[in-house]
């Protein structure tokens, strides 16, 4: 145990982290019992994933660690150092909805909402791993998230959306006509 003047302490205390968030490296100086959820939300102001059971059970501080899903208040923040952590809020530019988003808010897939950014999280790194899902799968695939509101109908029904190939279709079709369309109205301008 340290004293220091009338704090005791167990551990070393205090230590600058460098950890690389939504692709900026960033500082914080934090205790290194700390998790990552804490460093993310009360160092860094990336308040969108949540802290609700804090024993790695109910999914909503999900965030991706190199890729994979884990959940932020069982990752101590000096362990993800070396990590590449995406939080909800960078999954897509400010101001924009990823295709998954939108297929949340198409299918009415939250009522509350504060499980949502927890579920779009893991539901962006599922369809990475399985592109063409079937309801199973999307159960099977997100079994590590919870919803006490109990939005399943709508969560699977935005995640099977967002993942079917039809709809990737439209999606890429929509991308290729828009300079297109920003083109002509220009010119009408």
């Amino acid at each position: 145990m340290k004293t220091d003047g009338d704090k005791q302490s167990w551990g070393p205390g205090t230590v600058t982290l460098q950890l690389t968030v939504n692709g900026q490296r960033r500082t914080a100086v934090a205790d290194t019992s700390r998790t990552l959820l804490q460093v993310l939300r009360e160092q860094f102001g990336l308040t969108g994933n949540k802290q609700v059971c804090d024993r790695a059970t109910c999914g909503a501080c999900t965030v991706l660690r190199n890729g994979i899903r884990v959940y932020g208040c069982s990752v101590l923040a000096v362990d993800a150092q070396d990590d590449d952590i995406v939080t909800i809020e960078g999954l897509t530019p400010k101001g924009q909805l990823s295709p998954l988003q939108q297929a949340f808010a198409d299918c009415d897939a939250m009522q509350c909402g504060y499980c949502t950014p927890g579920f779009i999280v893991s539901a962006t790194a599922f369809l990475k791993e399985i592109q063409a899902p079937a309801r199973d799968d999307v159960r099977r695939g997100l079994a590590g998230n919870f919803c006490r509101c109990g939005s399943y109908e709508g969560i699977e029904q935005a995640v099977l959306a967002a993942g079917s190939p039809v709809s990737k279709a439209v999606r890429s079709l929509r991308r290729s006509r828009r300079p297109a369309a920003k083109k002509r109205r220009k010119k009408v301008a």
